[in-house]
């Protein structure tokens, strides 16, 4: 009798004569991965994920089926695949401080986390990395023991604050500092790379050395990306539970520290947005109306995105008059599908029936002509006609 072919498979990788290809994720609890992996005296290798993040699913799909990284991670490793932001990986992303993806980690059995790197690796890269997480003497946890007893050399520091800065630890900053007090010349680009990607917050020396030499760091990472670190470390800065008053008056200092021709723009543009974080709405308003009278030119998507919000969050006439206006002049500018939707949502609200028809109708036009998804807007002109 002769077995169909998919019998005969079966055979052959229950006997093991076909080699199972690319990384082998264990499917059990967090508490047994670590039991096993002290049992087996392992190290665990944790894809930190999220399921919207687009470097996570590319390593899953171009990297862990890779027959050549299976075999070094299956031989090496206990391997899991957690999401950060369900069930267990919740917890896990607190405990093991992750902040972004993919993040991965090397832990022991105990718990103790003995490597990590973030983003994209390549196999290559990937199994290269796994080689560093199984040398005790190039594991990060043994360079953070090394800096708890005190090794300031230089030639130590320089190579841990790298490794910290490039895998996103906690302490980068502290140790790119503790480095930097080591040399008297910061101006080579290396040094620079690790003041630019590990300075976090406003009140560093760091922010301070980027202010004073920023026509350097502009001539390595353009004008744009300089001025969008400054403003990521000022906000870095800020307490999330400060009295508004004081959260204000030390953003407004620092914009002026480091923006003293924009710093009133800018000041501005944060109040507007400071106060929509914290739900109050009312402020929320008056701040916007404020900033958008004072500091005309915004394009049409900024205009729609405000008119949007004032859709979303206010009830004052007034205000909605101001909204409706600035989605007028958003289609002024770009007459478009989602301006056009937001304008009738704004007609809509604020009572002008034949106005809001008229708005629905062009949006549905528009978005049938570019083959957009336009059922939100239907729904809208079926309420509209209801009015």
């Amino acid at each position: 009798m002769r077995l169909s072919i998919v019998v005969i498979t079966a055979l052959l990788f229950s006997a093991g004569l076909f080699a199972q290809e690319g990384i082998e994720f264990s499917q059990e609890n967090w508490k047994d991965i670590l039991a096993r992996a002290e049992a087996e005296d392992k190290v665990i290798f944790m894809d930190a994920y999220a399921t919207w993040c687009g470097p996570c699913k590319m390593m899953s799909r171009n990297v862990f089926t890779e027959s050549s990284v299976g075999e070094f991670y299956n031989k090496n490793f206990i391997n899991a695949k957690i999401d950060m932001e369900a069930g267990e990986g919740i917890a896990l992303a607190e405990l093991y401080q992750v902040r972004a993806y993919p993040t991965l980690l090397f832990i022991g059995g105990d718990g103790e986390l003995l490597h990590r790197a973030v983003g994209y690796h390549d196999a290559e890269q990937f199994v290269g990395l796994g080689k560093t997480a199984l040398d005790p003497a190039s594991r990060l946890s043994t360079m953070s023991k090394r800096y708890a007893e005190g090794d300031r050399s230089p030639e130590f520091l320089q190579k841990y604050a790298m490794a910290a800065m490039t895998s996103m630890s906690p302490n980068a900053e502290e140790v790119v500092q503790a480095y930097l007090e080591s040399r008297e010349d910061w101006s080579d680009e290396e040094t620079m790379q690790l003041i630019f990607e590990s300075a976090e917050s406003a009140d560093s020396r760091l922010f301070d050395y980027i202010l004073e030499n920023r026509a350097a760091f502009e001539a390595l990472y353009g004008e744009r990306d300089v001025l969008r670190k400054l403003q990521q470390m000022i906000i870095s800065s800020l307490d999330p539970e400060g009295a508004p008053e004081e959260t204000l008056a030390k953003v407004d200092a620092q914009f002026q520290k480091a923006f003293p021709e924009e710093a009133s723009m800018m000041s501005a543009n944060f109040r507007m947005n400071y106060y929509r974080m914290l739900g109050q709405m009312d402020e929320y308003a008056e701040t916007a109306v404020a900033y958008y009278d004072k500091y005309e030119n915004p394009g049409a998507m900024e205009l729609n995105n405000i008119a949007w919000a004032f859709f979303e969050n206010i009830e004052d006439e007034e205000m909605l008059k101001k909204a409706v206006n600035w989605a007028e002049q958003s289609v002024e500018l770009e007459d478009a599908y989602y301006n056009n939707d937001t304008l009738a949502s704004l007609y809509y609200k604020t009572g002008k029936k034949k106005k809001a028809k008229k708005a629905a109708e062009h949006a549905i036009e528009l978005a049938r002509k570019n083959g957009e998804d336009y059922s939100a807007t239907q729904e809208l002109l079926d309420k509209i006609k209801k009015m």
